[in-house]
C-alpha cells in the first residue's frame, strides 16, 4: 500500500472510530474522495478495499459504500481505553517476583500464626515496623498506639461509629471528599456537616465556628493530595488545624493515604504539630502495594485505644495474618521503600504531563486544581456544561473520566467537577485523552445558564 493510500485509509478509519462518520452513513463517492484527498481514483478504491477487509465499511451494488453497524465497531473501539477514573495502582508498577518472594517468606515465618486468631490490634512485629515507618513522616508514637486494619475503609467505618472521649457526636467533612467515607457515614446514619474545600483552601472562620458550636466529634480531612482535588494544605494550615483541634477538644482524622508519594521532604502531617492528643493518623497501603491485601495502619491518641480495641475485635477479630506478614517482610527487606520511590517518581512525572497537556489544550477557566507534580488526582471544573453527556461522548471514544458528584453530601452545592486520575495512564495516554476531551468540549451541550469559554466566542 502506498503512503498516500495508507494516509487516506487511516484518516477515514479515524473518523469512523471517533464517530465523525456515523454507523449506516454513506461514504462520499470514490470520485468525491479522490478530489477531497487530491489523489487518484485507484488510491481511494484501495483504501475502501482495506476498510472493507477490516469490516468497517461495506458496499451496496450500484449504491456505494456505507459504515457498518455499531456492533461491528466494538472490537476496534475496545482495543485501547484511556482510564482517568481508576484509583487502583498500575499493575505494571509492582514486581510480581518481589511480591511472590514476600508471600512465600510470610508463609514460612507466620505458618503457626495462620492457624490461630492473632491480636486484633495487629501483629506486634508489624506494628513495630509501622512505628519506624511513621517516624519518617514525623509521626512519633509507640506500638501500643498502632492499629492494623483490613483497609482504610474499615478504619473509617469503626471511627465513625464508636464514641470519642470528648462526648460529641457530629462529624465534619470537607466538601468534596473521599466517597467511601460518605458511604460509611450514610450507612450508619451519622449526623454529618460539610465544609467547603476549594483549590484556595478552607474557610477558617467557618472551621472554627463548627469546632466551637456544632458538637464536632472529629473532623475528617485529607490534607495531602486531596481526593478528588489533588491539593495539599500548607504547613501553616496544618498547624492551625492542630491548634484549633486542641483548643476546642475536637479530634482530627488525618487520612494521609499518599504520604509515600510526597515530593516535598519538608511537608509534615498535621500530627507533627503537637497533635498527638487529638489526631488519629491513618495510612493506607493500597496505593503502594496490592489493594487486595486490604491493609492500613493508624496511630491513635492513648485515650482512644481501649474503645478502638473493643470495636476492632467486634469487626473482624483480627486482620489477615498472611497479609500482615507480607507487608512486614516487604518493609523489612527494603522493597517497600524502593518501590515507593519508583512509584513516587512515576506518578510525579505523569502528573506533570497532565498539567502541561491540560494547560496547553484546555481553556484556563476549566483548570480547577492540578498539582504541579505528585499525587494521583486532579480536578477540572466545567461550568455550564452537561457533564453527564460529555462523559458519555468521550467514553464512546475510548476515554474514561469520572464525575465527582458522589464525592459530595447530597445537600451540598456541587460544581461540575471531573476527577482525573493518572494511576492507570502513561504520558501518551494523557496527551491523547486530554486532546479527546478538548475536541468534545468544542461541541459540548450547554446548560441554560451556560458559561461561554473564550474559544466559543
Amino acid at each position: 500500500m502506498t503512503n498516500k493510500k495508507q494516509t487516506v485509509t487511516d484518516r477515514i478509519r479515524s473518523d469512523i472510530v471517533k464517530g465523525l462518520i456515523k454507523p449506516g452513513q454513506k461514504l462520499p463517492s470514490i470520485r468525491e474522495q479522490s478530489q477531497a484527498f487530491a489523489c487518484s481514483l485507484n488510491t481511494i478504491i484501495g483504501a475502501y478495499q482495506e476498510l472493507e477487509k477490516e469490516y468497517l465499511i461495506y458496499s451496496r451494488p450500484k449504491s456505494g459504500y456505507y459504515v457498518v453497524a455499531p456492533e461491528a465497531l466494538l472490537p476496534l473501539l475496545q482495543k485501547k481505553r484511556i482510564d482517568f477514573t481508576s484509583a487502583a495502582p498500575d499493575p505494571s508498577s509492582l514486581s510480581q517476583t518481589d511480591f511472590r518472594q514476600c508471600l512465600n517468606k510470610a508463609m514460612e515465618l507466620f505458618e503457626s500464626s495462620i492457624f490461630t486468631y492473632s491480636d486484633s490490634q495487629g501483629l506486634l512485629s508489624l506494628r513495630q515496623e509501622i512505628v519506624k515507618l511513621f517516624h519518617k513522616q514525623q509521626v512519633f508514637s509507640s506500638e501500643h498506639q498502632i492499629f492494623i486494619f483490613s483497609g482504610a475503609q474499615q478504619a473509617l467505618h469503626l471511627l465513625n461509629g464508636m464514641p470519642f472521649p470528648n462526648g460529641k457526636t457530629n462529624i465534619l467533612v470537607e466538601q468534596p471528599t473521599y466517597w467511601g467515607m460518605l458511604e460509611s457515614l450514610k450507612a450508619q446514619n451519622q449526623t454529618v456537616i460539610g465544609i467547603e474545600r476549594t483549590p484556595d483552601g478552607i474557610d477558617w472562620a467557618a472551621l472554627e465556628r463548627h469546632f466551637q458550636s456544632n458538637m464536632i466529634k472529629f473532623f475528617y480531612t485529607i490534607p495531602r493530595f486531596h481526593n478528588p482535588l489533588g491539593t495539599s494544605y500548607t504547613q501553616k494550615e496544618k498547624q492551625r488545624i492542630a491548634e484549633l483541634a486542641q483548643k476546642y477538644d475536637v479530634y482530627i482524622v488525618e487520612d494521609d493515604y499518599l504520604a509515600d508519594f510526597e515530593t516535598n521532604h519538608k511537608a509534615d502531617p498535621i500530627w507533627a504539630y503537637n497533635g498527638s492528643s487529638h489526631v488519629i493518623y491513618l495510612r493506607s497501603f493500597s496505593k503502594v502495594m496490592l489493594p487486595g491485601l486490604r491493609l492500613a495502619a493508624a496511630t491513635v491518641p492513648s485515650a482512644l485505644v481501649p474503645s478502638l480495641q473493643q470495636h476492632k475485635r467486634t469487626a473482624d477479630l483480627s486482620t489477615s495474618v498472611l497479609s500482615q506478614g507480607v507487608l512486614e517482610i516487604f518493609i523489612q527487606s527494603g522493597m517497600y521503600e524502593h518501590h515507593a520511590k519508583q512509584m513516587r517518581a512515576m506518578y510525579a512525572q505523569r502528573m506533570s504531563k497532565l498539567k502541561e497537556a491540560a494547560s496547553r489544550l484546555l481553556p484556563k477557566a476549566f483548570l480547577y486544581s492540578i498539582p504541579a507534580s505528585g499525587g494521583l488526582f486532579a480536578a477540572l471544573n466545567l461550568p455550564g456544561i452537561h457533564t453527564e453527556e460529555l462523559v458519555k461522548r468521550i467514553g464512546q471514544r475510548g476515554v474514561d473520566v469520572l464525575r465527582a458528584d458522589q464525592q459530595f453530601l447530597p445537600t451540598f452545592p456541587k460544581p461540575n467537577l471531573l476527577r482525573m486520575s493518572i494511576m492507570r495512564t502513561d504520558e501518551q495516554d494523557i496527551e491523547e485523552g486530554i486532546q479527546t476531551l478538548a475536541e468534545e468540549l468544542d461541541h459540548a451541550t450547554l446548560t441554560n445558564n451556560a458559561y461561554t469559554p473564550s474559544f466559543w466566542i
